[in-house]
């Protein structure tokens, strides 16, 4: 027979198990490093990660 106590652990560790990974989160002074703009390659190609005048960021190719 289970606890009220057992219970809510099973419960706590099924809902984890049901829960998809955590995304990764970056922080724009991390990945820019006090700089205006980045490239970042993928599948071959270059991209430019850019922070606006407005503070806003543009991808481009």
């Amino acid at each position: 027979m289970q606890t009220p106590a057992n219970q809510s652990v099973q419960q706590a560790q099924g809902s984890r198990q049901s829960q998809p990974a955590a995304v990764r989160r970056l922080t724009t002074a991390g990945l820019m490093q006090d700089q205006r703009e980045v490239e970042i390659e993928h599948a071959g190609r270059i991209y430019r990660l850019r922070i606006t005048q407005l503070n806003k960021l543009i991808l481009t190719a």
